[in-house]
Formats: C-alpha cells, structure tokens, sequence
C-alpha cells in the first residue's frame, strides 16, 4: 500500500479519536513564553473550548498516534478485527503538526491517544517520545493530555505524568462484568491498580513541591477517566456508583461519560442503537450533584426509575425532589445552604446570592425569581414574605407541570 500522505493520514486519526470524550484542560500548572523563552502557553484554568454540534470538544489537536491495535474490544470502532482505514504518525510527524496549528493559533493543546501496536511497553514509549520532542526540543509550554495504557511499565506511565498536564486512564466500562464481555483484553484490577500508582505519584509530587521549590511538577491537572455508556446492560445507577468509587478511590479531576455510538461490521453482542444522548447529559448533571451540590451516590440512586435509570424527562434533581416532596418546602429567608441546594431550579450561584442577599432584607419571590432561569420550577419547593405553595407541592400532576414540553420539529419550517 502506498504511504499515506501527513494531510490523510490527519484525516482518519483525528476521526478514530472523535470518540474519545474525556479532552476537558483545566486545572493545570500556568505557562508562558514571555521573553522570547519557548513555545506556547497555558492558563491554569484551562482552555477556552470550541464544540461540534455533537457537544464534542474540538478545542485541542486531538488525535491517536495510530489506530492499528492487537486488542479486539467489541466496542471500538479500531478493534484488531475492524475493516477500517489504518494510519501511523511517527511521534515526531505529532509535534511537528501540534506546533504548526499551534503557531496558527488553530490550538492550544493536544490531546493524545493511541490504538496498541506490538505491545503496551511499546505504545506507551511512543507517547512519552511525542511528549518529550515537544517539551524539551521545543520548549513547548502549551497544554498536553496523554492517554495512558494500564498495562504498560509503570516507570513509563511516570515519565508521561512528567511531561503531561493531565493523564488519563479509561476503565472503558461501568461494570467488571461488561468488561470482561467486551473487551476481553483488558482487566478492571489492572487498570484500576494503574489510577492508584498515579494517584501515588501525583500525592508524592505535590509533597515534594511543598518542601523543594523547584522540584519537578507531575501532572499538575491530575488524572480522569471515561465510561461508555450503554454498550452494556450496566444502569445508571451502576454508573453513579461507579464514578462515585473513582472519586474517592482515586481522587479524579473528573469522570466522563460517552454514549455509545453503533460501529460498521459491529459484535452481535452489541446493542444495535444508540442510547439516547439524553442519557449521557443525565449522568453529567447527576454528577454534578455529587460534585457541588452536596448530594450523596446513594440519594442521586433514589432519583433512578424503576428500571435503575435516571428520568429523561426531568432532571436528576427535580426527580430526587419528586421522591421526597417532605423535604419540601423551605424557607428560603432562613433555610441552610445544603437545604438551598437541594431546590430544583436554584444552582450554586443564586444559592449564594440568596444567602448574601438575606442578610440584609427578606426576600420575597419576585427576589428569588431574578436568580433562576425559570421560577414556574422553583415556586413548589420554596416559601418567602409574600409565597407559599400550600397544596401545590402535593400535587399528584406536578411532574407533568414542571417537565419541559416536547416540541416536534418541522422539517420544512421557514
């Protein structure tokens, strides 16, 4: 076969790395080239993002190295039995491309995966090369995730936290059962036993830091994690539990969520559609609710339907209300914070603005209807001066009345 040209071979890594969601940039170390002094910069709280109209990230260079692989997952669409175009960067055609768009102001960082070519030791070694030609070749100082594999030497996983801002390792899928299932290649213990060794370094690097000044920075964004989801019969509240362990086992910067999308010449073993992308933005708001909101994996759990899966008609923290209306109402003049945030319709924000305002006066719904996007929402689970909802907040259609209309669409509307 001839050899692909750098535009084509572009072409078909940067679309096998579309699927990949787990691209966010924030948290890490600031840099810059002040000075005349190295290439590029970054801003400790990360890069102003561009999105495809599919919600994808699209704000770095985000590519694999190749996407040839000696793993068989069900699920990726660059399986070692997929009938697709394959391609293979060298990782000094990488930085030459991330420095060229670079300068072109296209980027301000890369994002770097890879299928798995001969073996994990290997792959990896190419990665941390990519890494180590643009850091100390060319001083680049621009944002770098890298995709680390669970099964490579650790000493290598180390070397790309030494160059990175962030690293990731995905465990693929919510449930150990799916894992094995689907992608028999791989084993949740070792990809699991791979987040704590980085764990352990990113912990033993902020200590030395403290104590050595210019002690080398180790991945300074921290560490994340992607699951797909509904490839497998794993819930969403396999999935809340899930994240929840990988918060506290491992201290991630954040889990994400991926739909899966149907491949061509796809594993009978797989579903043969999509799950609603609705689904993927329940579980990023529940999320959220773990991460700000104060709630509990067990209480985003009660908000699951019968069938273990978050409403998709209404919000996960409308539908934790529903369930337990006799929290409901609270006062809004004299209700803590934890209270307040557990408000359908209030986010943290207008919680905050709530708390500072009533200091000073007590507020009337008129007040609080200023700091929401829609008090229709908020009106059932508050009281203030001059409201409160009597039976409004029993009322056995109040799903119904606060779930957002659907509207069907029309196709040949001017």
């Amino acid at each position: 076969m001839a050899a692909l040209e750098t535009i084509q071979k572009l072409e078909i890594l940067a679309d096998a790395a579309k699927y990949d969601a787990s691209c966010a940039s924030s948290g890490t170390a600031k840099r810059n080239s002040t000075g005349g002094k190295g290439v590029g910069s970054t801003e400790g709280m990360g890069i102003c993002h561009a999105y495809a109209p599919d919600g994808r990230c699209i704000s770095l260079l985000k590519i694999l190295l190749t996407n040839h692989c000696i793993f068989d997952c069900h699920y990726c669409i660059n399986r070692k039995s997929s009938n697709v175009r394959r391609a293979k960067f060298t990782p000094r055609e990488v930085a030459d491309l991330t420095l060229t768009f670079y300068r072109r102001n296209y980027i301000e960082g890369l994002f770097l995966s890879s299928g798995i070519i001969k073996s994990s030791n290997h792959t990896m070694e190419l990665l941390v090369e990519t890494a180590r030609i643009l850091r100390e070749e060319h001083d680049f100082r621009g944002y770098i995730h890298l995709k680390t594999i669970p099964e490579a030497d650790p000493e290598l996983a180390h070397q790309a936290g030494l160059y990175a801002d962030r690293v990731s390792i995905n465990v693929e899928l919510p449930t150990d059962t799916g894992l094995t299932r689907l992608a028999p290649d791989k084993n949740s213990r070792q990809i699991e036993g791979a987040m704590g060794g980085m764990k352990m370094a990113i912990r033993q690097s902020k200590d030395e830091r403290k104590r050595f000044r210019h002690a080398p920075r180790f991945a300074p964004g921290g560490q994340s994690t992607q699951m797909i989801v509904g490839a497998d019969a794993a819930t969403d509240s396999d999935i809340v539990g899930k994240a929840s362990r990988l918060y506290g086992n491992f201290k991630l910067r954040r889990v994400y969520y991926s739909a899966f999308s149907p491949i061509p010449d796809a594993s009978a073993v797989l579903p043969l559609k999509r799950p609603p992308l609705m689904r993927e933005h329940r579980l990023y708001q529940s999320d959220w609710l773990m991460r700000f909101y104060g709630f509990a994996p067990q209480e985003v759990m009660q908000a699951t339907e019968a069938d273990g899966n978050l409403p998709l008609d209404i919000d996960p923290k409308l539908a934790w209300a529903l369930k337990f209306r006799g929290r409901f109402p609270v006062d809004v003049n004299r209700a803590s914070r934890e209270d307040l945030l557990r408000v359908p319709g209030l986010g943290t924000r207008a919680v905050g603005q709530i708390l500072a305002s009533r200091r000073h006066r007590t507020l009337r719904l008129d007040d609080v209807a200023k700091l929401t996007v829609s008090v229709a929402k908020v009106r059932p689970f508050i009281c203030t001066a001059d409201w409160r909802p009597t039976l409004l907040t029993d009322r056995a259609d109040l799903r119904s009345l606060l779930a957002p209309r659907q509207e069907q669409l029309e196709l040949f509307a001017a």
